[in-house]
């Protein structure tokens, strides 16, 4: 870890960024919400026949939970129990070497027509990408939500010159 200001812990690189062991910038939540919020496909993971599953899918936030649109099938039988999943959404640039990436893990609930979810969550207007039988509204709460950002590492020195 990088030693920071006087007076702060190691992992502090200035009074607002804080580093992992690794190197990487911890994100808070805010920051963490408004990347899920810029990301347009993330990816659920689930437990389906008590297998891990991890599905693409495309979402808005509505307030600080994540919603997207499923058919039926392993996603919807899963969350229409309550049960608790994963969802995580990331964007990586290959020629900076930087990226950042937030896990957000909550309880899946279905929303349907009597719930005050439903008239905001319909707004959104979520549509599959592929296929159009997904007519089910899903809000993942974000009870944990932690992110990581990768900075691009300065560029080398130009060699010396003799």
């Amino acid at each position: 870890m990088t030693s920071g200001p006087v007076g702060q812990p190691p992992g502090y690189t200035d009074w607002t960024t804080v580093l992992d062991r690794n190197g990487l910038e911890i994100l808070g939540r805010d920051e963490c919400l408004a990347l899920v919020a810029s990301s347009p496909v993330g990816r659920v993971a689930l437990s389906a026949d008590a297998l891990p599953v991890v599905l693409p899918v495309n979402h808005r936030l509505l307030g600080d939970s994540v919603v997207f649109a499923t058919g039926v099938g392993s996603k919807l039988l899963s969350m229409e129990k309550g049960t608790v999943v994963a969802f995580e959404a990331d964007a990586f640039d290959p020629a900076s070497r930087s990226g950042w990436s937030v896990l957000v893990v909550g309880v899946a609930h279905q929303i349907t027509e009597g719930d005050r979810e439903w008239g905001p969550a319909n707004a959104l207007d979520l549509h599959p990408w592929v296929g159009h039988h997904a007519s089910y509204l899903v809000r993942l709460t974000t009870e944990r939500i932690s992110g990581r950002r990768l900075r691009p590492a300065p560029a080398p020195p130009p060699p010396r010159r003799r």
